[in-house]
């Protein structure tokens, strides 16, 4: 009998998750009124969209991160789920109805982020600024953090997105410097940071999000520390990368919890106020501890 030889494939398994990186399913009571309140007002949030592991936790205690100016970006970040194309025109009614799911589900700190929108002259600042105008007056107890996009050096854009009364302003890096290229294409390291700087600069409580397991070296987060620390930034948040699907970045390494504990106490170290670290960290995961840390 003749034996084949065996192909073998050049490209390695995707690697397993660990156990730490289970996650629960999204069930319960709360969480199917949120699921109800989303729907009905035909509104996007980046737990979905993004594919977040918090999903269920987040949305099982009634809150969650809703996405403005639709949800097709017009970037084409190698990380992330969002869709990538030519988006529609936006929602003019938009911010009464995020403010009208707020108010309804009670949330007592709302997050609210957007797609890039690099064709709209004002990145769509205007739509940012009536949003968080009409949820601080459908629900005045409600505190909001607002996770803004890069706005390409438009700092007009970003003085309006910043002034309609939130307490917390994140913009984030997503990755160390030397991955720019590879992670975030179309952004920029420098242009990142000093959107953080500018902000700070107009008397915001600033914070900003990076992942870890894309290749990144322990000296090369500690320089994106360093520079966070330098330019203002109060709040760091650090999460393991999950691929998305297959179309995505590979994942380089699964990072131990130990790590991120690591990380955590280098960030307060070198200056930062605040470091949330952990292999399921998000962005606006627990923001709701953000809006109070004393910078």
């Amino acid at each position: 009998m003749i034996e084949l030889p065996v192909i073998s494939s050049d490209k390695p398994e995707r690697k397993k998750k660990p156990n730490w990186l289970r996650v629960k399913l999204p069930v319960g009571k709360e969480y199917a009124k949120v699921r109800k309140l989303v729907d009905e007002h035909k509104l996007h949030t980046i737990c979905e969209s993004g594919n977040c592991p918090n999903m269920g936790e987040c949305w099982g205690e009634g809150t969650a991160t809703f996405m403005i100016l639709g949800n097709v970006c017009t970037r084409g970040c190698s990380f992330c789920a969002v869709a990538t194309g030519r988006p529609n025109e936006y929602d003019t009614e938009e911010p009464q109805r995020v403010a009208e799911a707020i108010k309804l589900m009670q949330v007592k700190h709302a997050v609210i982020t957007s797609v890039n929108r690099d064709e709209l002259k004002d990145r769509g600042a205007e739509i940012w600024y009536q949003t968080v105008v009409e949820v601080k007056k459908a629900s005045p107890i409600t505190t909001i953090e607002t996770l803004i996009p890069d706005v390409r050096n438009n700092w007009d854009a970003l003085y309006r997105m910043i002034e309609g009364g939130q307490e917390v302003v994140s913009h984030n890096m997503e990755t160390v410097e030397q991955l720019y290229r590879k992670v975030r294409p179309q952004a920029k390291y420098a242009r990142s940071l000093e959107q953080i700087k500018r902000t700070k600069e107009a008397g915001m409580r600033t914070k900003t999000g990076a992942m870890l397991g894309l290749g990144e070296t322990d000296e090369q987060v500690f320089k994106l520390m360093d520079d966070l620390a330098e330019n203002g930034c109060d709040i760091l948040t650090l999460g393991q990368y999950l691929q998305p699907t297959k179309m995505h970045l590979e994942v380089e390494e699964f990072v131990h919890p130990d790590k991120f504990d690591f990380f955590r106490e280098e960030g307060l170290k070198r200056g930062l106020k605040y470091v949330e670290s952990g292999p399921l960290v998000r962005s606006s995961y627990h923001a709701e501890r953000h809006v109070n840390v004393p910078i």
